[in-house]
């Protein structure tokens, strides 16, 4: 039998450049995927899709949309897993509208296509980041984790399913080619996580 290889405890410096790098990698996909006029999965895609319909910054929506789960992440994920998503939710929101100033990338118009797949990409590579720093964007985010943990489901095919929801309902603002292209980015970001965030996959805490 092989034996499985210890656990190495991330330090505290690896944390730091670990959320950050998560948390920069997810707000420039993001600004991408608004830029672009398409939605994705989760809190983050359901942010999206209100900032289309309300005259509100996405940033204000994303806090607020994400507010009622940090109760669950608290009973099911500890007070550190909490607070670390927290901190990387509002660094999210606001890194989203600084990548939108005239002096960093200004107002971008990239097509549906190449904003729903660049952007979903980055997202996914930086949530993965954000959980293995035991970190997360709230929302969708916490309730898969939770489930894999808990049950062992694949956190990337749970997200899968609640953001096939949250895409359908994009509906509602959006043309059905717009849709379509946002199911597929959609699918690009759960496929990143359920092939690389498996339980014993990654040996780091």
């Amino acid at each position: 039998m092989t034996q499985q290889p210890s656990a190495t405890k991330h330090s505290g410096i690896e944390d730091v450049l670990g959320l950050t790098t998560g948390v920069v990698m997810v707000s420039a996909g993001l600004f991408l995927l608004r830029s672009g006029g398409v939605v994705s999965g989760g809190t983050a895609g359901l942010s999206l899709l209100l900032s289309y319909a309300l005259p509100v910054p996405f940033g204000v929506l994303f806090v607020a949309v994400n507010l009622p789960f940090f109760v669950l992440a608290a009973f099911g994920k500890g007070w550190s897993f909490t607070i670390r998503s927290g901190l990387s939710i509002g660094a999210v929101a606001l890194l989203t509208s600084v990548h939108g100033q005239p002096w960093a990338l200004g107002a971008l118009q990239p097509s549906p296509l190449y904003a729903a797949g660049m952007g979903n990409v980055l997202s996914g590579v930086g949530l993965l980041i954000l959980f293995r720093h035991k970190s997360s964007l709230g929302g969708f985010n916490i309730v898969a984790l939770i489930l894999q943990e808990r049950f062992g489901f694949r956190a990337g095919y749970v997200l899968m399913v609640l953001d096939t929801l949250v895409v359908v309902s994009s509906l509602t603002v959006s043309s059905p080619l717009t849709v379509v292209i946002s199911a597929g980015g959609a699918a690009i970001l759960n496929v990143i996580l359920a092939l690389n965030h498996r339980p014993g996959r990654y040996t780091g805490s």
